[in-house]
C-alpha cells in the first residue's frame, strides 16, 4: 500500500524527549539567539507527554544542568530541590550487612553536590524551556521509519501511522504518520531505541567496539513514615539477594516530600534463566537493613527500563550520513557511579554545537565528523575513561572480587592516570550469556504478602502503562518455531521472568505450548529485545502516546 504523506522541513530533528534530545534542542536554540539567527528544531516524543516513558534512579550530577541553564538553583519552577547529604555503601549478606567506610571510594563515587529528584519531572521541566525558547515538540508521535536521500543518507524520521488494526489493516481512524527532514537527524531514544537500533547495525557503528552491555533497572516510588525519612540520603547496596555470578545492587535515595525510590539493578549478562529480576526486587524488600524503612509505608509508582552499561569500550561510532547518536542511545552511563543523565545532557549539548557549526557552513546530510572526534576528549569521555573496567571486572571476578579489582583500578586512574588493566574487553553479548535451564538450578521464590512485596500486575498498574488494544503487536517474534524449540525447550522460557510487566507467558493449548505476548502490559524497557538468546523478539515502537505514563519517575 502506498500511503502518501505530508512533509515538515525543519534544521534539525531530535528523535526522543529524554535530557540529552532536550538539551540538543535547548542548546541549537540557545545558539541561534546568541547569533540573532533563525534555526528551527522539531522533538517527537513516543510518550503521551515529555516525561512520560523516563526512569531513573535518580541521584543527578549536576554539571550538565549547570552548563545548559546556570540559573536552575533559582527558578522556582525546576523539580531538582534535594542535595546529598549522606552517603552509604554496603553489601548485604542473607541475614546483615556490612557498611563500607566512605573513606575507600575513590573520589569519583562521592556523591557530595550532587541532587536527588525525578528525572522525568526534571525533563518536564527542561520540555517547557524548550519549548518556551520556540522548540517544536510533538508527544505521542513515534519515529517509526527513517527519510533518505537518494544517496542513502538520513534527511528526517517518519513517525508512527495511526488507526492501524491488530491485523494490520487501516481502521476508519487510520491517519498516515508524516514525514518530518533536517539537515540533521539527532538520535536520542535512549537505550536500544528502534532507529538508534537499525542505524548502528545498517552504518556498522560498532565495527572495533566492544558489545553494548545491558541492565535491567527496576524501581518503586514509596512515600515513607517520618521516623525513618532522611532527606538527602543516598543509600546503595551489593550482594544479597543476588549471588555473587550475578552482577548488580540496590538502592534508597530520600527526597521532596517524604518520597523513597527504592530499586534494584540487575546486569543482564546473568547466566541463569530461572533468575526474575522482579522477584529478587521484591525479595530484597525483606531483608533487614530494608525492611524497616518500609513499615507503615506506601507505594505511590512502579516501573522499569533497560541501562547501558559498556562504558566507554562500548561506545558505537556516533555519526552516520545526516545524523547522530546522543545520550544512552550512544551508551553513555557511568556504571559505577550509577549516572548517565549529566552526560546524556553533555553530549545533546556537545552534538549541538557541532550541528550548529555545520549549518552555519552551509552544510547539510553529511557526516558530523567533528563531533566524533570531541567526545573522548570532552568531559563525557573523561568521566567513563577511569572507569572503563569496573564492568569487565565485575563480569570476570563476580561481586565481591570485581567490588575490589575495581574500587583499585578506578584509585589508580584518578592518582596515576594509569590502569594495570588497560582497557578490558567484555566478551560475548548478554544474550549469548543464558546457559541451558538443564545446567541451572531452579529458584523459588516466595509469594508476596502484598503489603512490601507485590505481583506483576498490580506493580504494572501502577505505571500506568496503556495502549489502545486494537493495534498490531509491538514485539515482533521473528520465528515461532524458533521460541518455542529454543527459548523455551532449551533455555526453559526465561522471558516471562526477565520481563518485569507480564507481558509474556507460555502456555500449553492442547498439549503443545503456546507463546502468549500481553503487549498492553509493555513498558517498554526493551529487556526483551536485549535478552532473548536467539535475538528472536524485536521491539518496534506501538501507536503513538502508548506505554507507561509515569509520574515522579
Amino acid at each position: 500500500m502506498t500511503i502518501e504523506r505530508e512533509r515538515m522541513d525543519y534544521d534539525v530533528v531530535i528523535v526522543g524527549g529524554g535530557p540529552a534530545g532536550l538539551a540538543g534542542a535547548i542548546r541549537l536554540k540557545q545558539i541561534a539567539a546568541e547569533k540573532g539567527e533563525e534555526l528551527s528544531v522539531v522533538l517527537v516524543e513516543k510518550g503521551s507527554e515529555v516525561g512520560a516513558h523516563i526512569l531513573s534512579g535518580a541521584v543527578i550530577d549536576p554539571s550538565g544542568l549547570d552548563t545548559l541553564v546556570p540559573e536552575w538553583r533559582t527558578d522556582a519552577e525546576c523539580p531538582l530541590k534535594t542535595e546529598v547529604t549522606r552517603d552509604v555503601f554496603q553489601f548485604l549478606g542473607p541475614a546483615g550487612s556490612i557498611n563500607l567506610p566512605t573513606m575507600l571510594m575513590p573520589p569519583l563515587m562521592s556523591n557530595h553536590g550532587n541532587f536527588i529528584g525525578s528525572l522525568g519531572n526534571l525533563c518536564r521541566w527542561l520540555g517547557g524551556l524548550a519549548e518556551g525558547l520556540g522548540v517544536e515538540i510533538y508527544p505521542g508521535f513515534p519515529a517509526a521509519d527513517f527519510v533518505r536521500d537518494d544517496g542513502g543518507a538520513i534527511i528526517g524520521i517518519v513517525t508512527g501511522d495511526f488507526g492501524i488494526g491488530r491485523d494490520g489493516e487501516p481502521k476508519d481512524s487510520f491517519t498516515p504518520g508524516i514525514e518530518l527532514c533536517g539537515k540533521y537527524v539527532v538520535l536520542a531514544e535512549g537505550v536500544r531505541g528502534s532507529l538508534t537500533k537499525r542505524a548502528i547495525a545498517e552504518f556498522a557503528l560498532d565495527a572495533g567496539r566492544e558489545p553494548q552491555k545491558y541492565g535491567i533497572g527496576l524501581k518503586e516510588l514509596w512515600r515513607v513514615t517520618d521516623a525513618v525519612f532522611e532527606p538527602g540520603m543516598v543509600r546503595h547496596t551489593m550482594g544479597w539477594p543476588l549471588k555473587n555470578d550475578t552482577g548488580g545492587g540496590s538502592f534508597l535515595y530520600h527526597y521532596g516530600d517524604n518520597m523513597m525510590a527504592l530499586g534494584m539493578v540487575v546486569h543482564l549478562n546473568y547466566q541463569n534463566p530461572h533468575l526474575d529480576p522482579f522477584q529478587e526486587l521484591q525479595r530484597l524488600k525483606t531483608h533487614p537493613a530494608i525492611a524497616p524503612y518500609l513499615e507503615g509505608a506506601t507505594r505511590e509508582a512502579y516501573g522499569a527500563r533497560a541501562i547501558a552499561e559498556g562504558g566507554y569500550q562500548s561506545v558505537p561510532k556516533l555519526v552516520f550520513p545526516g545524523g547522530c547518536l546522543v545520550g544512552c542511545a550512544a551508551g553513555f552511563v557511568n556504571v559505577p557511579r550509577i549516572k548517565g543523565s549529566h552526560n546524556a545532557l553533555k553530549s545533546g549539548m556537545l552534538a549541538a554545537n557541532h550541528i550548529a557549526a555545520a549549518i552555519a557552513a552551509g552544510r547539510a546530510g553529511d557526516t558530523l565528523d567533528s563531533y566524533e572526534a570531541a567526545w573522548r576528549s570532552s568531559d563525557i569521555g573523561r568521566d567513563l575513561k577511569p572507569v572503563r573496567n569496573v564492568k569487565p571486572l565485575w563480569s570476570r571476578l563476580g561481586t565481591f572480587g570485581g567490588l575490589m579489582a575495581g574500587g583499585l583500578d578506578m584509585w589508580l586512574n584518578t592518582l596515576l592516570g594509569f590502569s594495570p588493566f588497560g582497557t578490558l574487553g567484555h566478551g560475548k553479548p548478554d544474550y549469548a550469556a543464558l546457559k541451558p535451564a538443564a545446567q541451572t538450578k531452579p529458584i523459588a521464590y516466595p509469594k508476596p504478602n502484598g503489603v512490601t512485596t507485590f505481583d506483576r500486575p498490580s506493580s504494572v498498574y501502577l505505571s500506568n502503562t496503556n495502549h489502545e488494544e486494537d493495534q498490531p503487536v509491538h514485539l515482533k517474534v521473528g520465528d515461532a518455531a524458533l521460541q518455542a524449540t529454543s527459548e523455551l525447550g532449551v533455555y526453559g522460557g526465561p522471558s516471562p521472568r526477565y520481563c518485569p510487566a507480564g507481558v509474556y507467558e507460555w502456555q500449553t493449548e492442547d498439549g503443545d505450548p503456546r507463546y502468549v505476548i500481553n503487549a498492553q502490559n509493555c513498558v517498554h524497557c526493551k529487556t526483551c529485545d536485549i535478552k532473548d538468546p536467539n535475538q528472536n523478539i524485536n521491539w518496534v515502537p506501538p501507536e503513538g502516546g502508548g506505554g507507561p505514563n509515569y509520574l515522579g519517575m
